[in-house]
């Protein structure tokens, strides 16, 4: 077996692969798994690692590499180790399995001696490697060395190893025999609180893998040349939970796991050759298949023999017996840069077909309509709410913040916006009359998932918006839209704000369709995205002025954006972007706030970006373009292309096209995005990877 990437630990990447009756050297192992790390690298990326299959049984320990950095370290250290035939790469295997790991950190600082995978003591007996925080790691460290154990590192992910080894080797004492490895698992997930993805390798239990799930994406990939007996796999029933031993502390009780005859691949009972790819994220699957399970909370895989079985690490009667399998639509094109010499700018320019993919087949253009599938069971129950809240984090909050009043104006219900963080430290009163709206890009943000059980909890119609097919947020509420940007690979987001704000829109179009009083308002917007692509390849040609103009604002220390109405969303995208990229501070202001304080900031050396359109507050914006070059200030100003006001003479201005006001900041954004993009490269910074973020936040 082969186990291909995949990020656990605490916004970190995993990969893993198992084969099964499927020849390997080791070298196409290794090349396959830091591909897989290096798709998986947008999800974090301090330090690296993977575990590889020992030589037999003169050498039954199993050869782990780490590094500090990204994937192209390690390849470096690979390779050396390759060249000093410290790994023999020529020996094959027909069965086996191989772990990788990008690191985010939060237990301990980027180093080798914290770089996944952890083991469990000097032998390696089990090996680990984690997405997610165990919060009660402090309780278990304390025991465990009480016990004698000695740590390596700072990290939550060693406790796990040595948990497993402790509970082995203490199960194997008193009863003398060992547990399986899915028992043994499900015995230390039993133990641990927090969020977890999870990946358990061990010489114990040669050519078997176990993945566990709370809280931190997984899904395994199934390839195989031969059809799969049925396109699911049960989840296999245990008899008893797990208990506590007779020292009440860390021993798994009597429980038998129940490991039924699978249908899943063979109606025999003869697994085929096969191979499976366990990731936190599609993007390390689509170039070995598309065919794919994603795993629930508290769900434990274990595959053995060539065999997937699924168990329940607590059961829930709620919960399906079933996991179907996936067909997954997106290429393997979509995920490499092609002609672009980053992902960002890749994706930036993606954007006039993204905001189309968004639309395709929904935007009924001759009927003047918007017709939602995802919403179609629960519209009437969204139409008949008290009030609507959207909640989100980061980039998706600011579309949220974008379509907010447009909501407000078509709906006529009261319309909040929540950020998940405060939205949980708050506790926010949630009824049963409330529709919540989550927007994610991966839909698994942590607090964002953490909301929407809050919210259910109450008896709120939850409905997602997100990016990713199969996520925890589009299985868990009871309605969505996936706004269908295709994948994203750079940190910072750029179709997929575009498209929220395209799907949001649409969604208050459909939910007020039914009120002809907003009909000509509903055939201007409509209008507006039937010309929405052409009107941002028209944008994405102003690309050497934002270049030029990035070029001069890497070498400030502060700007400040300004915006009024719709475009004060896009002041706080624009500055976010700047921040991501760039490590420039960056500001959004609404506009009808500078005389509130912020006007003490300007002065002649401050940089103001100014965004001023011709909509209804362009007189109210005209006032604080007046207030900052009263006071010295040169502002950079987006404004509509037709705009030929002397207001502007002698400074530099950016012209886009003009669109109806609730989609002008699409097009604003694009040149934003642009300069944030330029001033990246001008600062040697990379794009695609910020300092200390990573993609999808997994944890709190």
């Amino acid at each position: 077996m082969l186990t291909c990437p995949r990020p656990l630990y605490a916004v970190a990447t995993i990969a893993r692969t198992q084969h099964y009756r499927v020849e390997h050297d080791r070298a196409w192992i290794l090349e396959n798994l830091l591909n897989g790390l290096q798709r998986l690298e947008y999800r974090g990326y301090d330090s690296v690692g993977i575990s590889i299959d020992g030589d037999g049984n003169d050498s039954p320990a199993d050869i782990v590499v780490k590094e500090v950095g990204k994937v192209v370290e390690l390849r470096k250290k690979v390779a050396a180790a390759i060249a000093s035939n410290e790994i023999d790469v020529s020996k094959s295997f027909e069965s086996g399995v191989a772990i990788a790991h990008t690191r985010w950190a939060t237990h301990g600082v980027p180093s080798i001696r914290n770089g996944h995978p952890q083991r469990s003591d000097h032998t390696g007996e089990f090996i680990v490697v984690h997405n997610g925080i165990i919060t009660n790691n402090t309780s278990l460290k304390t025991v465990l060395e009480k016990f004698g154990y000695v740590y390596e590192s700072d990290t939550d992910t060693e406790t796990i190893a040595k948990l497993c080894k402790y509970i082995y080797d203490s199960e194997k004492a008193t009863a003398g025999s060992a547990l399986t490895f899915p028992r043994l698992v499900k015995a230390v997930c039993a133990k641990l609180e927090g969020a977890f993805g999870l990946l358990f390798k061990s010489r114990h239990y040669p050519c078997e893998v176990v993945a566990a799930r709370r809280g931190s994406p997984l899904l395994v990939g199934v390839k195989t040349t031969q059809k799969l007996g049925v396109n699911f796999v049960d989840v296999d029933t245990d008899t008893e939970p797990v208990v506590g031993g007779t020292n009440g502390f860390l021993t798994p009780g009597s429980v038998t796991m129940q490991r039924s005859p699978s249908r899943f691949l063979s109606d025999n009972g003869t697994p085929p050759p096969v191979e499976y790819i366990i990731a936190s994220d599609a993007s390390a699957i689509i170039e070995h298949t598309k065919k794919v399970l994603y795993l629930e909370d508290d769900d434990l895989a274990h595959i053995a023999q060539g065999d997937l079985h699924i168990h329940r690490i607590r059961r829930d009667d709620r919960m399906s017996s079933i996991r179907p399998v996936h067909i997954l639509d997106a290429e393997l094109a979509q995920i490499q840069k092609g002609m672009f010499s980053h992902f960002m700018l890749k994706e930036i320019y993606e954007q006039p077909e993204s905001v189309v993919s968004t639309m395709r087949g929904r935007l009924l253009v001759d009927d003047s309509r918007v017709v939602l599938g995802g919403l179609r069971t629960q519209l009437a129950n969204v139409r008949r709410s008290r009030r609507i809240i959207f909640i989100a984090c980061g980039t998706s909050y600011h579309s949220c913040l974008a379509s907010r009043a447009l909501f407000a104006e078509l709906t006529e219900l009261p319309i909040s916006v929540e950020v998940a963080t405060s939205f949980l430290d708050e506790q926010v009163p949630i009824f049963r009359d409330d529709c919540v709206i989550f927007v994610s890009q991966s839909g698994e943000t942590k607090d964002s998932l953490r909301a929407l059980s809050y919210c259910k909890e109450r008896g709120a119609l939850c409905v997602g918006v997100t990016n990713t097919v199969g996520s925890t947020i589009s299985r868990e509420t009871h309605c969505g839209v996936h706004i269908n940007a295709g994948p994203e690979i750079c940190v910072a987001s750029t179709k997929a704000y575009t498209s929220q704000v395209v799907a949001l829109v649409m969604i208050a179009l459909q939910l007020s369709d039914d009120n002809l009083g907003k009909q000509m308002r509903r055939e201007a917007i409509i209008a507006g995205l039937v010309g929405l692509s052409t009107m941002i390849k028209r944008t994405l040609g102003l690309q050497k002025e934002a270049k030029r103009i990035a070029e001069e604002l890497a070498k400030e220390e502060h700007i400040i954006l300004l915006g009024r109405g719709y475009q004060g969303a896009t002041c706080l995208e624009g500055a976010l972007k700047i921040k991501e990229e760039s490590y420039v501070h960056a500001e959004g202001i609404l506009a009808g706030e500078l005389k509130h304080g912020c006007l003490a900031l300007i002065d002649k050396s401050m940089p103001v970006i100014l965004i001023m359109n011709q909509d209804r507050h362009y007189k109210d914006v005209e006032n604080a373009f007046k207030q900052v070059t009263a006071r010295g200030g040169r502002p950079i100003v987006i404004c509509d292309e037709n705009d030929e006001s002397s207001l502007f003479d002698g400074l530099t201005t950016i012209p886009v096209p003009q669109t109806v006001d609730v989609l002008q900041g699409i097009i604003n954004i694009i040149p934003l995005q642009m300069i944030a993009y330029y001033m990246s490269v001008a600062k040697g910074v990379d794009p695609d990877y910020p300092r200390n973020l990573a993609k999808s936040v997994t944890v709190d």
